[in-house]
């Protein structure tokens, strides 16, 4: 058993003084608020619930700083993106994912959510071992030393029908069926679970019920995530193909369920809303990633009021950092509705924490609770943009950075402590390096 008396600590979204937990097996075996004096060891600062990331793709941090430059859109964007997605093998692939996640967990990210489709060779042959991609990430994780959801992904179409072209064809496995006995093979273990999702109504064949009617009877009772109209361009495209929005045609299919999550969900009517909240369904917001493309704000508060359940992503990785994410989903409501106060901060630390693990299919963390996995994320109280700030829900989404954290604690072992910063920093640009070279 190994025992830390936190400073401070959020429980149920709340600030307490003085919390000690025990640590067992990678467990919290008691939580006890108030104790003044004890021989465990004392954690100062502001400790929270490990975060969760419930969008990542972790390729995507090779083109922070550089698809910035200019004007554009999305689709030029996603342009750029796939000169990426056709450099990168096993080896580059385990290199660079394992320096993106370890810079997630020095920013409290605790389990990710990685949107994975690159999965054969750029040509679209399999490699030998036709996962040696998928298990790239879950080594990278393991390496990390966080938790993965696998999300291997069905993309069978470069858009309503028309066959996969260029970089896409290494994402498409042909047909779901064969999609289901290539991750047959994956493995599931105690800190990495393989699930499924669909790219997008985009990526599905010209009949839909082919596609969809077979993954959502493989998902039944997993984790099944899907891009849902980020794009006004892809609510008209499936509008004109399928004669329905892309929310109306996962709901009719029996794709939308409390184990799916709509990933941006950023255009969308009012029956799409009512069907996702209806279907309990998870919405992964990635606030700082729709900004960065010019996506749009999706109406979370509404969603919310629904019945769905809001979690977070960092998406593209533009930025890394699950408070930024958590108060701009606030602040870009207020933008939008020109007046304050839509989200209150204890739901946003559940979206980050309990929602977002749950969302992953890690319904036994997010909560320093007995019997919860001891995931533990500390921060700075009195840092230039902490200090002051009341050291509590508000200081973790209304002030503190991802810089702010000094260590992060995954299934009680401490993954991160301050001062690795800058030996990350350096493996991010070694790997980035060899993917632009």
């Amino acid at each position: 058993m190994t025992s830390y008396l936190l400073e401070r600590a959020l429980l149920a979204g709340a600030a307490h003084d003085n919390v000690l937990v025990d640590v067992v097996d990678g467990r919290f075996a008691s939580v006890e608020v108030g104790v003044l004096a004890s021989a465990a060891e004392r954690v100062p600062g502001l400790t929270l619930p490990g975060l969760a990331n419930t969008h990542s793709h972790a390729f995507h941090r090779a083109l922070r700083g550089r698809t910035q430059r200019g004007r554009g859109t999305f689709w030029t964007w996603r342009e750029q993106m796939y000169a990426v997605a056709e450099r990168l093998d096993p080896d580059t692939y385990l290199a660079l994912a394992t320096a993106t996640f370890r810079e997630m967990v020095a920013a409290g990210i605790t389990s990710v959510g990685e949107f994975h489709y690159l999965h054969h060779q750029p040509d679209g042959r399999p490699y030998d071992d036709p996962n040696a991609m998928g298990i790239a990430l879950l080594e990278a994780a393991s390496v990390a030393g966080l938790r993965i959801t696998l999300l291997d992904t069905v993309y069978l179409s470069s858009g309503f029908g028309a066959p996969p072209e260029g970089a896409q064809r290494r994402y498409d496995d042909g047909s779901v069926q064969d999609w289901i006995e290539r991750i047959a093979a994956l493995p599931s273990t105690e800190s990495a679970l393989v699930s499924g999702a669909l790219h997008s109504v985009r990526a599905l064949p010209e009949a839909p019920a082919a596609a969809l009617d077979p993954l959502a009877e493989w998902a039944h009772g997993r984790p099944l995530h899907v891009h849902l109209s980020e794009q006004v361009a892809e609510n008209d495209g499936c509008l004109a193909a399928y004669g329905a929005s892309p929310t109306r045609l996962l709901a009719d299919h029996g794709v939308l369920g409390p184990l799916t999550s709509a990933v941006h969900a950023t255009h969308l009517s009012d029956d799409d809303i009512s069907l996702l909240g209806e279907a309990r369904a998870f919405v992964s917001f990635c606030p700082t990633t729709e900004r960065d493309l010019g996506d749009g704000v999706g109406p979370s508060r509404r969603l919310a009021e629904a019945g769905a359940r809001l979690t977070l992503g960092s998406d593209s990785h533009a930025v890394v950092d699950l408070f930024e994410e958590m108060r701009a989903v606030e602040l870009d409501e207020r933008l939008v509705t020109q007046q304050r106060g839509h989200w209150q901060a204890a739901e946003l630390v559940r979206a980050a924490t309990v929602s977002g693990h749950a969302s992953l299919g890690w319904h036994d963390a997010g909560e320093i609770a007995v019997g919860r996995r001891a995931d533990l994320v500390t921060i700075d109280t009195v840092s230039t943009r902490t200090a002051g700030t009341g050291a509590d829900e508000h200081t973790a989404v209304f002030a503190a950075v991802a810089e702010d954290v000094t260590r992060t604690m995954v299934d009680g072992r401490i993954v991160f402590r301050q001062g690795e910063r800058e030996e990350i920093g350096r493996a991010l640009a070694q790997a980035i390096g060899k993917v632009h070279t």
